[in-house]
């Protein structure tokens, strides 16, 4: 991700999110501001402009993939697979029953790994927005790099 691409990262994330509603998902929290894109571990951005993003925070010693976006225009292209940037481990939390979430992500070697919430406390981080888990099981899912 360049810096001038800060401000194209909360729209696109927005537009990703779309795809839930005919699910009946949502509505779900707000994208991620340009402040906290910026201080990610790593946004790795596809397309210029950009069509998708990945999202990695660190969590203690771990690489957690926080947002995986892809815009409606551009899905089912291979975008949103995952590649190791030094971590031992990656982890995310998903849909477990959203064809695109969890059984892409099992698809691509991720494992459950118990509730999202439970994880994030764990790590001392806050529990998702309680909008996130009325459409369905969160959870934890984690994948050796």
């Amino acid at each position: 991700m360049r810096p001038d691409e800060l401000p194209l990262l909360p729209p696109l994330e927005a537009a990703a999110d779309t795809l839930f509603e005919p699910l009946g998902i949502g509505p779900l929290p707000g994208p991620s501001t340009p402040q906290q894109f910026g201080a990610a571990l790593v946004v790795l951005v596809a397309g210029e402009p950009p069509v998708g993003l990945c999202r990695i925070d660190a969590v203690g010693d771990l690489a957690h993939l926080e947002q995986l976006s892809v815009h409606p225009d551009h899905t089912r292209r291979g975008l949103g697979r995952s590649a190791s940037h030094g971590y031992g481990e990656l982890t995310l939390c998903t849909y477990r029953d959203v064809a695109w979430n969890g059984p892409f992500y099992a698809s691509e070697g991720f494992v459950e790994d118990g509730p999202a919430d439970d994880w994030l406390i764990a790590h001392g981080l806050q529990p998702e927005e309680p909008v996130l888990g009325r459409s369905g099981a969160r959870v934890l899912m984690r994948r050796a790099l």
